[in-house]
């Protein structure tokens, strides 16, 4: 009885960590040789989607996140290597508007304010990707967030049916970003449920 106990208790502790190695390298595997850290590597696209945060964190502070996404989305724009910029971010009140600050610091960065759409309703990764080609009518993309987002991102787009690659924003290295690669695991489970569950976008209004 004891053993049995033991067993299960050990099978019930190895199955989540497998199944977080599983969806992690799943993904990594789907979005292989789609991400690029090189402007001059990264292929030619018409619309890059950049990825929304918030640009301040919860304790106070410029958000590194925000701020390197920024400077990616600029870098790509004036190298050519994208005509027009999608933001897609979180607009849930009046008090909170993710693309609205985006599109202020790219309009003063350089890139035409008419160069730059905005996609209010991108509240999750799934949300983004998905109103990207239902909403927006885009079949390729370069997605500009960091790395671990990007390849969850392409992923995702290629199930969606749409071509996706990716330029990899800064991302923060050590126990600055702990805590957003921990995440990630599990938002990369989230992926394969949704997936399975067939889970639609919050929002599928156009703009």
């Amino acid at each position: 009885m004891i053993r049995r106990l033991r067993n299960l208790l050990l099978v019930l502790l190895i199955l989540p960590l497998v199944t977080l190695l599983i969806c992690d390298a799943v993904i990594d595997q789907g979005a292989e040789g789609k991400t690029f850290n090189s402007i001059n590597a990264i292929p030619r696209n018409k619309v890059g989607i950049v990825l929304g945060t918030s640009s301040r964190l919860i304790a106070g502070g410029n958000n590194p996140y925000y701020t390197h996404r920024i400077s990616a989305t600029l870098a790509l724009y004036k190298a050519g290597k994208i005509d027009r910029v999608l933001v897609s971010g979180d607009n849930a009140t009046r008090y909170y508007n993710e693309p609205d600050t985006f599109k202020k610091d790219l309009v003063a960065g350089g890139i035409p304010e008419d160069s730059i759409m905005l996609d209010p309703s991108g509240f999750r990764t799934l949300d983004s990707m998905v109103r990207a080609k239902e909403v927006f009518g885009l079949d390729s993309v370069t997605v500009i967030s960091q790395k671990f987002q990007n390849e969850r991102a392409i992923y995702l787009a290629s199930r969606k049916g749409m071509y996706a690659i990716g330029f990899n924003a800064t991302d923060l290295e050590g126990s600055e970003g702990f805590k957003v690669q921990v995440r990630e695991y599990f938002a990369r489970v989230k992926v394969f449920v949704d997936l399975l569950m067939n889970t639609q976008p919050r929002s599928n209004q156009e703009i």
